[in-house]
């Protein structure tokens, strides 16, 4: 489980396909504070596990799926990721609970600075704008944000200064693929309904 805050942005290493796994190495610093092997750390909001570390650099083995579904498998060397470790009992829950697990790629339509912050625009998948609502909560690349507009499949967020200058959305640019977790509780209350209404009446 993660909050959506972003610690760090780290920076991509290598990334390698392995016989049975891509490799993703990352540069890091603050993630590389007490870990462990196998700890869950959240990559642009996509939860890996640690397969190795050293002093500079944290290892992660990544699925076929993961490759194909996220953005992650867009990644090249030098690339900017985001780095949250995963929430620690006793921590702060400073953002919305995420859990990790991505539910589509969004496109960037719209990212362009209005006065002191800036405005992002993203299209979802066909679908899922049904995920949204005003001043609901969605993680972004792991970035956890307040929905400003929603307009079908297309929504936007307001960006402060802070958001642009500690996570990797000041490498974004339009048409730049983002990983989107919508609100865990809104898709639970989504299929709980969807069950009551398949549910069959008595007679």
């Amino acid at each position: 489980m993660f909050t959506g805050i972003i610690e760090e942005t780290g920076s991509v290493a290598s990334f390698t396909k392995g016989r049975n796994a891509w490799k993703l190495q990352i540069a890091a610093r603050l993630a590389l504070e007490a870990v462990s092997l196998g700890d869950s750390i959240a990559i642009n909001g996509c939860c890996l596990t640690v397969t190795a570390f050293d002093h500079e650099f944290i290892w992660f083995d990544l699925l076929e799926e993961t490759h194909r579904l996220t953005n992650i498998g867009k990644l090249a060397p030098g690339s900017a990721v985001n780095l949250e470790r995963s929430l620690r009992f006793g921590g702060k829950m400073g953002g919305h609970f995420v859990t990790g697990h991505i539910d589509g790629m969004g496109v960037i339509e719209v990212l362009e600075q209005r006065g002191n912050d800036h405005y992002l625009r993203v299209h979802t998948p066909p679908g899922n704008g049904r995920h949204l609502i005003h001043k609901g909560s969605i993680a972004i690349d792991g970035i956890s944000l307040t929905v400003a507009e929603v307009e079908g499949d297309h929504f936007a967020v307001w960006l402060i200064p802070t958001t642009m200058q500690v996570t990797n959305l000041r490498t974004r640019s339009v048409g730049d693929h983002v990983n989107l977790e919508f609100d865990m509780l809104g898709k639970y209350v989504e299929k709980l309904l969807a069950g009551r209404s398949a549910a069959p009446t008595s007679a």
